[in-house]
């Protein structure tokens, strides 16, 4: 499922993730294990109450190689088509 990020319309980072969860725009959330918990806490949260199904990412670099970018990312989410 980790391999959709590529192929699909997404969302990396904190910022564009959140905006997305508040859009009701995003499918599945991807969050990585190694990211500060304070910064993820707020996405996991909206992503409960939306009923959004959460994955949990290795790491940082993992996900953020998994969205085509060269630096690690906290979270990231496919959007709805």
């Amino acid at each position: 499922m980790l391999d959709d990020l590529k192929n699909n319309s997404k969302t990396v980072g904190l910022k564009q993730t959140v905006r997305a969860l508040e859009a009701d725009e995003v499918r599945v959330v991807y969050v990585a294990s190694d990211a500060d918990q304070s910064l993820t806490a707020k996405i996991i949260a909206l992503s409960n109450d939306k009923k959004i199904e959460i994955c949990s990412v290795e790491s940082m670099k993992i996900l953020g190689r998994k969205c085509g970018i060269d630096v690690g990312t906290a979270v990231a989410a496919i959007l709805k088509d």
